[in-house]
C-alpha cells in the first residue's frame, strides 16, 4: 500500500494538486504516513463505532441479533455462497438468482483468508470488510490531504464515514474493499505513479462492476500524460487499469459460451442501462405521486440529487481530471441504470471525491459550523444505518 509520502517528486504536476511533502529524513515512510493520517483514522473509527453502538442499542430493543445482519444477509450471503460453492455454470432463466453477477475478488479473499483464521467464513468476510474500511479511510484522507492539506483530508474522511449508508462500510459487502482500491489508485494517479494506479484499478475491476469507472479515470489520465512525452510506465498503467474488469467479464462469457454472458446475467438481475428512464420514473413517483414514501427511499433520492449537485460543484472547482472522470462515470452508471432503485445510495458510497467541495467549505468555515455539520452528519448516519437494517425490509 503506498504511503502518503511519494518516493520521489513527480516529473510533472497535475493541475489542482498540491506538491508532495518531501520525505522525512530518517523516518520510515509508512509510519510517517500513518502518523499523518492518525486523526482522520481516529475520526473514522469514532463515527463508525457511534453508528454501531446505536445499531446495537436499537437491535437490542427489537430483540434482533446484530452479527447476522452485518455478516450474513443480502449481498453478504451471495458472496459467502460463491466462497463456499463457486459460481454457476449456466445462465438459467430465473431472475435475481445467478451468482455470476457478483465479482470474484472479495469471495476469493474470504475463502483464502478463512483457511488461516479461526471462526466462520462469515466472520472472516466481515473482518476483511472492516480492515479494508481502514485502508479506504486512509486512502480517502491521502487524496484530500494531497489536494488541499491535512484539515481537508480529515474532514473528507469524516464526511465519508458519516454518509447515510456508511454502516455498509462495516458489513460483509464489497464497498469498503472497492473504495480502498479506488482511493489508492486515484492517489497514485495524482502522484503520477502509473503502475500503482493501474494495479489499483485492476483490483477494483475484480471487486465490483463499477470498477470500470476507476479504470477509465486511470487510463484517461495516463494516456493524456503521454502528450508531454512517451512514458512506458504511463502506457503500462493505462493498459493494466481495465484488465481486472475485462478479465472477469470475459471469463463469464467463456463460462456461459456466449460473448455477452455477463450482460445476459445482468439482464436477469434487471440491471440494464436505460439512459436514466427508470431513475426519472422513480424520482417523479417519489417526489410527486407517492403521498407516503418510504423514509429509506427518500434518503436514496436525496443522495442521488445531492451527488449530482456535488459533481457540478466539483467540476466548477476544477477538481483534477482523474477524480472527475471517476465520479462522472460512476454517477452516470448509477443514474442510467434501469435496475432496482433502493441500493443506489450504496452504489455511490465509493464516490468520496464528490464530498471534496463540502470538505473545502467546512475547512474555511467557523469551528462552530464544522461541529454542527459533522454532529448532524454523524447522528443522521447512525440513525439511517440502523433504520436500513432494522426497519427497511429489503437489501441496503
Amino acid at each position: 500500500m503506498p504511503s502518503t509520502a511519494p518516493d520521489t517528486a513527480p516529473s510533472g504536476h497535475i493541475p489542482g494538486t498540491r506538491r508532495p511533502h518531501p520525505p522525512a529524513v530518517g523516518r520510515p515512510r509508512v509510519p510517517r504516513g500513518l502518523r499523518l493520517a492518525a486523526p482522520a483514522l481516529g475520526a473514522f473509527l469514532a463515527v463508525r463505532l457511534t453508528g454501531l453502538l446505536f445499531l446495537v442499542l436499537w437491535a437490542h430493543r427489537r430483540h434482533h441479533g446484530v452479527w447476522p445482519m452485518l455478516a450474513t444477509q443480502w449481498d453478504a450471503s451471495w458472496y459467502l455462497g460463491v466462497a463456499d460453492h463457486g459460481y454457476a455454470h449456466e445462465l438459467g432463466t430465473r431472475y435475481d438468482s445467478n451468482n455470476l453477477a457478483f465479482f470474484p475478488l472479495y469471495p476469493l479473499l474470504v475463502k483464502g483468508v478463512a483457511v488461516l483464521t479461526p471462526g466462520s467464513r462469515a466472520s472472516t468476510g466481515l473482518g476483511i470488510a472492516v480492515v479494508a474500511s481502514l485502508f479506504a479511510a486512509w486512502g480517502v484522507f491521502a487524496v484530500g490531504e494531497r489536494l488541499h492539506g491535512r484539515r481537508v483530508g480529515i474532514l473528507l474522511t469524516t464526511l465519508w464515514a458519516a454518509l447515510p449508508v456508511g454502516l455498509v462500510q462495516w458489513m460483509g459487502y464489497t464497498e469498503s474493499l472497492f473504495t480502498a482500491f479506488t482511493a489508492w489508485a486515484l492517489y497514485a494517479v495524482l502522484g503520477r505513479r502509473w503502475v500503482w494506479a493501474g494495479a489499483g484499478a485492476c483490483l477494483a475491476g475484480l471487486t465490483r462492476p463499477t470498477g470500470i469507472a476507476v479504470a477509465a479515470a486511470v487510463a484517461v489520465a495516463a494516456l493524456l500524460s503521454l502528450r508531454r512525452g512517451f512514458s512506458g510506465r504511463a502506457l503500462a498503467g493505462a493498459l493494466l487499469a481495465p484488465l481486472g474488469w475485462c478479465a472477469y467479464v470475459g471469463w463469464v462469457g467463456l463460462r456461459l459460451g456466449r460473448w455477452d454472458g455477463y450482460f445476459a446475467v445482468q439482464r436477469l438481475w434487471h440491471n440494464e442501462l436505460d439512459g436514466g428512464r427508470e431513475t426519472l420514473r422513480r424520482l417523479r413517483e417519489l417526489l410527486g405521486q407517492d403521498s407516503t414514501p418510504e423514509l429509506f427511499l427518500i434518503m436514496v433520492t436525496v443522495t442521488l440529487l445531492a451527488s449530482a449537485v456535488l459533481f457540478a460543484l466539483s467540476a466548477a472547482d476544477r477538481q483534477p481530471l482523474p477524480l472527475l472522470v471517476f465520479t462522472g462515470v460512476l454517477l452516470s452508471i448509477v443514474l442510467a441504470s434501469g435496475g432496482v432503485y433502493f441500493p443506489r445510495a450504496r452504489f455511490l458510497l465509493p464516490a468520496f471525491p464528490l464530498l471534496l467541495p463540502l470538505a473545502l467549505h467546512l475547512s474555511r468555515g467557523s469551528r462552530r459550523l464544522r461541529v454542527l455539520v459533522l454532529t448532524a452528519a454523524v447522528a443522521g448516519s447512525a440513525y439511517c444505518g440502523a433504520y436500513m437494517l432494522l426497519v427497511w425490509p429489503s437489501a441496503p
